[in-house]
């Protein structure tokens, strides 16, 4: 039910009581609200009370309300307190973090408090958070907008104070890693409006180096508070070359840190990053030629090998040797291809013979000789003696000659 934007009303005669746990259930229910839920309130600390177990115990006014001013119940548990970087007294102007809860046993509404904030540093706290929605939807800490660094740049712009530990530590770092040429671009990094220094600082050496590091010693929050504006974020995300951002420890972390295209713990960690190591290099050198030696020498053996292999396969007494052996070969299968053939010509010689007398034998002139007779009629011979009939005229073969004779009688042999 919606118990703010409910229009009903209590009915007229109703006299049922409620039970009290009814009554706060409701409360309950309302004080569940989203609007009350998760939300910054400032307001002026009153009755401050720091319990035995470390729970801080307090209320919120009105700055300045006088006797009638609204008052806020607060409570914050000892796991939220203990992170406090301030004590809290009496009429310090704060800002604070929670939710509003209901205490049934007490029957009293109260604001949990997560998070405190002195007034000011909270305000530049919500700013901070209010610029980066901001930025994020610009895309200015998009990873995939993120460079790689050079390799092997040749001049290393620095956007710091000219002043100070902080270019002292990249210049040792970068001359003993791998000495390159170092652009100063000085700025402020301290102060009320040094944001726009430090912005035109990135933008001026841009265009002058391969890469670019953004550094400043630690601080406290206000300190670092301008590398979290708008204008020095662009600055960097809009870079031509890459940036290493070290602003702060390394617990310390700024917007411009989330725009850089790598952030470094400490100035002299990002000195590391911008150039590679010699030594490493030299070593790295060192085994390569190790390794390019070994891998001549081994083509060296093999060539070498391969030479006095062919130089074995040329020489004359070994050509000559080989030129036998072939010629040899060839003796070698032209008498066996001799051989087969006069073997085969032999076999069909007499396959040959074979189908002759077969053929022979079966010659019809081979049978009038052995005393047989071919009876003819109408040109077609006679087989059998259905074929006849009385009267008929045939012609007989004989081996050397012909005669016609008249059928007088037919007699079928009854056996056949």
């Amino acid at each position: 039910m919606d118990w703010f934007n409910s229009r009903e009303t209590p009915q007229a005669g109703k006299t049922t009581p409620m039970s009290v746990s009814e009554v706060s259930a409701i409360i309950e229910e309302l004080l569940d609200d989203y609007r009350l839920q998760e939300i910054w309130v400032k307001g002026e600390i009153t009755n401050y009370t720091h319990h035995s177990r470390g729970h801080r115990y307090f209320s919120l006014s009105e700055k300045g309300g006088g006797t009638t001013a609204a008052v806020i119940r607060c409570v914050m548990w000892r796991s939220s307190a203990d992170c406090l970087s301030f004590t809290p007294e009496d009429g310090m102007e704060v800002i604070v973090s929670g939710s509003v809860r209901h205490y049934a046993p007490h029957g009293v509404y109260q604001l949990q408090v997560q998070e405190m904030l002195q007034a000011g540093l909270g305000e530049k706290y919500l700013l901070v958070e209010q610029w980066k929605k901001d930025l994020t939807k610009e895309g200015c800490f998009d990873s995939g907008r993120k460079r790689p660094l050079p390799r092997f740049p040749g001049k290393v712009g620095v956007v710091t104070s000219e002043t100070g530990a902080v270019i002292h530590d990249i210049r040792n770092v970068i001359s003993r890693r791998f000495p390159v040429e170092i652009v100063i671009s000085p700025t402020a990094v301290q102060g009320e409006g040094v944001h726009a220094d430090i912005a035109h600082a990135i933008q001026s050496i841009a265009g002058c180096v391969d890469v670019v590091i953004v550094a400043r010693g630690g601080g406290s929050f206000e300190d670092l508070f301008p590398f979290n504006h708008p204008e020095v974020v662009r600055a960097i995300a809009h870079c031509t070359v890459p940036v290493v951002a070290a602003i702060g420890h390394e617990v310390d972390v700024t917007l411009a840190d989330l725009a850089a295209d790598i952030r470094a713990p400490t100035p002299s960690a990002a000195a590391e990053l911008v150039v590679p190591d010699r030594q490493a290099l030299f070593e790295w050198l060192i085994n390569l030629r190790s390794r390019m030696a070994t891998a001549l020498d081994t083509r060296f053996i093999r060539a070498r090998e391969m030479t006095g292999d062919l130089r074995d396969r040329l020489r004359p007494q070994r050509l000559i040797r080989r030129i036998e052996d072939k010629r040899q070969g060839i003796v070698d299968l032209a008498d066996r291809l001799e051989r087969e053939f006069s073997v085969r010509i032999e076999r069909e010689r007499h396959l040959l013979s074979e189908l002759g007398g077969t053929l022979e034998a079966g010659n019809p002139k081979q049978i009038l000789e052995r005393g047989y007779c071919v009876v003819e009629k109408d040109g077609k011979v006679v087989k059998r003696i259905a074929g006849i009939i009385k009267d008929d005229r045939l012609n007989i073969r004989f081996i050397d000659g012909n005669g016609q004779v008249i059928v007088e009688r037919v007699e079928h042999d009854g056996n056949v």
